[in-house]
C-alpha cells in the first residue's frame, strides 16, 4: 500500500473535531449565561438595592435561560441527528439499488482527493468488497453510524455551561457590599468574559484579541444598557 492510499484510508478528522465542537458549545453557553444574567442583575440593581429582589430576578433568569438553552439545543441536535439518519438510509438504498454507479462515484471521490485514477479505482474496489456501506458513508458523509450526535448530551452540556456562567454575575451581585455592587459585578463579568473570549478564540483558531474584544464590548453594552433602563424605571416608579 502506498503512502497516499494509507493516508486516505485513515479515519477522517471530523471524528476528532467532535470534542472541539462540544468545548466550543460549552464556552458559548457559559458566555450566554454570563451576559444574560449580568444584564438582568444590572438592570434590577439599577432599579432597586434590595438584595432579595436582585437574587430572585437573577435566579429566575438563570433557570429560564438554562431551560431555554436546553430545549433549543435538544431541538437543534435532534434535527441534526434526524438528518444524519436520513442521509445514512439514503446512501444504503443507493448502494443496494445501483452498486455500479456507487462504486464509480466512490472512485471519483478518491480521485478528487488526489489519488491517480488507477489507484482510486483499486481502493474503491477493495473497500467496496470489504464493506461498501462503510466506505461510502465515510468518504461521502463523514458520519459514523455508531457515534451519532446525542441531543440529550447537548441539552445537558448547554444547561450546565449556561448555569455555570450565570453564577458569576449572580453571586458577585449578591455577595458584594451594596455600595460596591455595580462595580464588583461589572469587574467580575469583565474578567469572566475575557476568559470565555480567550477560550472561544483558542478552540476556533481565531485571533484572541479581536474575539475577546467582541465578547467584552457585547457584555459591557448589555450591562450598561440594562442598568440604565433599570435606573430609569426605578426613578419613575418612586
Amino acid at each position: 500500500m502506498t503512502i497516499d492510499e494509507d493516508h486516505y484510508l485513515k479515519p477522517h478528522p471530523q471524528r476528532s473535531n467532535k470534542k472541539l465542537n462540544w468545548l466550543r458549545a460549552a464556552v458559548l453557553g457559559a458566555n450566554d449565561g454570563i451576559v444574560s444574567v449580568a444584564g438582568i442583575v444590572a438592570g434590577v440593581a439599577g432599579a432597586t438595592s434590595q438584595s432579595g429582589v436582585i437574587l430572585a430576578a437573577g435566579v429566575a433568569g438563570t433557570v429560564a435561560g438554562a431551560l431555554s438553552m436546553a430545549v433549543g439545543e435538544y431541538v437543534s441536535v435532534s434535527s441534526q441527528k434526524d438528518t444524519e439518519k436520513a442521509l445514512l438510509a439514503e446512501e444504503k438504498q443507493a448502494i443496494a439499488n445501483n452498486p455500479d454507479k456507487e462504486l464509480k462515484e466512490l472512485a471519483d471521490l478518491y480521485e478528487q482527493k488526489g489519488l491517480t485514477r488507477d489507484t482510486a479505482e483499486r481502493v474503491a474496489n477493495e473497500l467496496t468488497k470489504k464493506d461498501a456501506y462503510a466506505a461510502h458513508i465515510d468518504v461521502e458523509l463523514g458520519i459514523d453510524p455508531d457515534d451519532l450526535t446525542n441531543p440529550w448530551n447537548a441539552a445537558l452540556a448547554s444547561t450546565l455551561s449556561f448555569t455555570a456562567g450565570a453564577m458569576i454575575p449572580l453571586l458577585s451581585s449578591i455577595l458584594s457590599p451594596v455600595a460596591y455592587r455595580i462595580p464588583f459585578t461589572f469587574g467580575a463579568v469583565i474578567l469572566a468574559l475575557i476568559l470565555t473570549g480567550t477560550l472561544s478564540a483558542h478552540v476556533s483558531g481565531a485571533g484572541k484579541v479581536r474575539a475577546t474584544a467582541r465578547v467584552l464590548i457585547g457584555g459591557i453594552l448589555a450591562m450598561v444598557i440594562t442598568y440604565g433602563i433599570g435606573r430609569l424605571v426605578g426613578l419613575n416608579a418612586i
